[in-house]
């Protein structure tokens, strides 16, 4: 393996798969404190309102992170690189 590869899958390891992880469990936090917001205030609907965009939020950032994860995926492959460092996406 040359020392650029181990390098990129250092990278990899070390810093975009704990970021992504990371942004991933924000956005469901998000989604899931918006249901609570959406379900624990049922008569004010401003606050209901809140919980809806708190949904919409936290649904659009695990998709991005889903996204991500793709986007990976594509370029590992593409340039042939090794794929051990991404269990989830393999």
């Amino acid at each position: 393996m040359s020392p650029v590869i181990s390098l990129l899958n250092r990278i990899n390891a070390a810093i975009l798969n704990p970021v992504i992880y990371l942004m991933f469990s924000v956005a469901l936090l998000v989604f899931i404190y918006g249901i609570y917001k959406f379900i624990g205030n049922a008569s004010d609907e401003k606050a209901r309102e809140q919980g809806k965009q708190s949904i919409v939020w936290g649904l659009v950032g695990m998709l991005i992170m889903v996204s991500v994860f793709g986007i990976i995926k594509f370029i590992l492959g593409t340039f042939d690189l090794s794929t051990a460092v991404y269990p989830l996406v393999n």
